[in-house]
């Protein structure tokens, strides 16, 4: 199977380097200095799974590749179109998509700017960042994907992508219930973003403060109620997973999207934490603490957007 993943941060990195390692085909698009880099040294990773350095094919998006069984899009959210734009040669019929994105709405868009590929939910748990010295670092051995057809039709594609997955020995998924998982990690990820953004702190020392905890767990509310009036409630279990994740006294736990504004860099935001609101607005929601997260953020877009000229 022929594989081509848009860039080699993160998740795209870490997830091609042990697909790699693992003797699949695999060709990374990237810019014309990540190619220099991986050119020079491979592609290295440091995890507490094992460490890794490892030679790879890259292109660049002006190289125009044939189709590939999949494509792999791991970018953040805010740049989907540009991706969408950089992998279009390299999509055919049947080609699957696997986007590993936040939120929800990069879903219907994937399915319409490529009808004819087999759009896929994909959903990763694992903290994973691209130092600076180009080595992809995994900061805890978490490391779990989920992989699933938005149909019950039986996906072949998805079938043997999962099985290459697992043989590179990444623990993997394949569900039937992927946009519920998609759903599941937004309203978690929304909570995070959203308290730990508004509060500038992590979960630890949000919970210190007499109201913390409180104000927590009506954001987690919130969110749990638009996922319900979206039809994606999440379940009792999950829902007692996510309070102890956002309520565990001293967790230094904060989402990647404070560290974004900590660094003054852009955000996901209009994609979760605005995008959830919307959502929760368009059926008559009341959302207070969402609502003022969500204008938190939008106030730091204004402020960066100005300070930028």
């Amino acid at each position: 199977m022929r594989i081509l993943i848009l860039g080699a941060g993160g998740i795209g990195g870490y997830l091609g380097g042990r697909l790699v390692e693992a003797g699949e085909d695999v060709t990374f698009l990237v810019r014309q200095a990540r190619a220099d880099r991986l050119k020079m040294d491979g592609l290295r990773i440091e995890s507490p799974l094992g460490m890794l350095t490892v030679p790879v094919k890259t292109r660049l998006a002006e190289d125009a590749p044939a189709a590939f069984d999949a494509v792999v899009i791991a970018c953040k959210a805010f740049d989907l179109d540009t991706a969408i734009a950089a992998v279009k040669s390299g999509v055919g019929k049947g080609t699957a998509i696997i986007p590993f994105l936040n939120g929800v709405s990069h879903i219907d868009r994937l399915k319409q700017a490529f009808p004819e590929a087999v759009t896929l939910g994909g959903v990763a748990h694992i903290s994973v960042t691209l130092r600076d010295d180009g080595v992809i670092q995994h900061m805890s051995p978490l490391c779990r994907f989920r992989l699933g057809a938005f149909s019950d039709a039986p996906s072949p594609i998805a079938d043997k992508l999962v099985e290459s997955m697992k043989a590179a020995k990444i623990e993997t998924t394949l569900t039937t219930a992927i946009a519920q998982d998609l759903w599941d990690k937004f309203v978690f990820l929304t909570t995070l973003a959203g308290i730990t953004c508004l509060m500038r702190a992590a979960i630890g020392d949000i919970l210190e403060t007499p109201s913390g905890e409180r104000i927590v767990r009506q954001l987690l509310d919130e969110c749990t109620s638009v996922a319900a009036a979206e039809g994606f409630k999440p379940a009792p279990q999950a829902l007692t997973t996510y309070v102890a994740n956002l309520t565990e006294r001293g967790s230094p736990f904060k989402a990647s999207m404070l560290r974004d504004i900590e660094r003054g860099a852009a955000t996901e935001a209009d994609h979760i934490v605005v995008d959830m609101l919307a959502r929760g607005h368009r059926h008559g929601l009341a959302l207070p603490v969402l609502d003022i997260a969500a204008t938190h953020l939008k106030t730091y877009d204004a402020v960066r957007a100005k300070a930028q000229g």
